[in-house]
This record gives C-alpha cells, sequence and structure tokens, in this order.
C-alpha cells in the first residue's frame, strides 16, 4: 500500500494537533512542513502521522504529535534565538525547532541514535541543528539558551538545566509523579536559578530521563 504522506500530514495537523489547542501559526506551518515520515524507522513508517508514541531502540520512543506541537508552542520561539534539546530522540523535534529558532544543540545519551538523527537532519538540509551524544545530567557547557525543550519527565526540574537559560529563558519540561505528571513551562527569573516562574501547561505521562526517576520510598 503506497501512503500519501503529504496528506496524511495535513490530517495530522488538523484532526490532531490543531484541536489539541495549538493554534500558533507558525508552528502549524512547521509541523506542516517537516516530513515527519523521514524520522521514523522503515518498520514504522505507516504510522508516522498516527497519534502514538512510536518506538526508537534502548527503550526510548518519539512524543505524540500533540505534545509535540503544545511544547514548540510554549516556547514562543523567535527566529533569533538558541534553544538547547535535551532528548534528541529521532532528530524530527529537533527539525522543528530548528525551523523556529536560529540554532539548535541537542543532547542524546545513546551515541546509535544520535548518529541516526544526526544523519536524518543532514538529509533535511538542517545545518543549525548540532546534536551531540552525551548525557544532559553529566554534560558541562558555558553557553546560556533562550530556551530548552526536555523530551523526557523529571521528579522535579533540575537547577542544573535552569542554569543552563539565559535570565527571562524558559524551558518546556514535564515533571512529578506518574500517572499525576504535568508539562509546565519554566521561566528563569533574573539570576535566580532556584525560584524559576511555574506556568501549568496542561496533564501527560512521559517516561523519564535516565536519572531523574523519583527516588522509591520503601515502608518496612
Amino acid at each position: 500500500m503506497t501512503i500519501d504522506y503529504a496528506k496524511a500530514r495535513a490530517a495530522m495537523v488538523e484532526q490532531q494537533v490543531r484541536p489539541w489547542d495549538v493554534l500558533d501559526p507558525r508552528v502549524l506551518e512547521t509541523i506542516a512542513r517537516v516530513p515527519r515520515e523521514a524520522f521514523v524507522a522503515d518498520a514504522h513508517r505507516a504510522l508516522a502521522y498516527a497519534d502514538l508514541e512510536l518506538p526508537l531502540g534502548h527503550g526510548e520512543t518519539m512524543l505524540k504529535p500533540v505534545v509535540e506541537g503544545r511544547a514548540l508552542q510554549a516556547l514562543g520561539l523567535e527566529q533569533g534565538e538558541s534553544v538547547l534539546q535535551i532528548g534528541t530522540g529521532s532528530g524530527y523535534l529537533a527539525a522543528c525547532l530548528g525551523y523556529l529558532a536560529r540554532d539548535v544543540v541537542s543532547l542524546e545519551r545513546h551515541a546509535d541514535l544520535a548518529d541516526a538523527a544526526r544523519d536524518r537532519l543532514m538529509a533535511q538540509g538542517m545545518a543549525n541543528v548540532d546534536v551531540i551524544a552525551a548525557d544532559a545530567f553529566a554534560w558541562t557547557t558555558d553557553r546560556r539558551f533562550d530556551a530548552i525543550c526536555v523530551g523526557g519527565a523529571v521528579d522535579t526540574v533540575p537547577v542544573g538545566f535552569l542554569e543552563w537559560l539565559r535570565p527571562g529563558g524558559r524551558m518546556f519540561i514535564v515533571r512529578g509523579v506518574a500517572p499525576a505528571m504535568e508539562a509546565v513551562l519554566a521561566t528563569r527569573a533574573g539570576d535566580d536559578v532556584n525560584a524559576p516562574r511555574i506556568e501549568s501547561l496542561f496533564e501527560t505521562e512521559l517516561a523519564y530521563l535516565a536519572g531523574a526517576a523519583p527516588v522509591p520510598h520503601f515502608s518496612f
């Protein structure tokens, strides 16, 4: 069966993403132009535009299109801004971020996923996205970013991530303990990284970033 991916992409935008209150014209235009099927493994390509988390290997999954759309909208990126993405995965969301911003640094802890994402991004001409094979909790940089997009959940918002934001910078992240997780926009207030402004966006549930799950409590 031959799939009309352009038609499937348009249907995803109109039937999934837009009804989930993603109304930003730049975000909708970006999702409508980035070929999601180019970032999906051959075995799952027929499901590229389904409302599903698709497997990537190592237990990682590709976010649902509606969550990606809400994340992009929440960040409100300007064309001159720099973005840090934590969790490259397939490279699809990195490509969307690259269309909306000036440049993107994307961290992926699994080297093979990083290599595959880098190849896909290069094939799409996304020269402004730099994929780095690194664990976000061990990575260091002197750079400060206008926005951060985190592709996995955390128990609590890491202060170390907030330190990578410029004052006034914002971060999309999912926090909490399943099943009561919420996506939030955390904005760094001036130089203080310990008291970010938190805006609750929507309820969802994601797998935790490695090293970010809550510590189990044992009772005797």
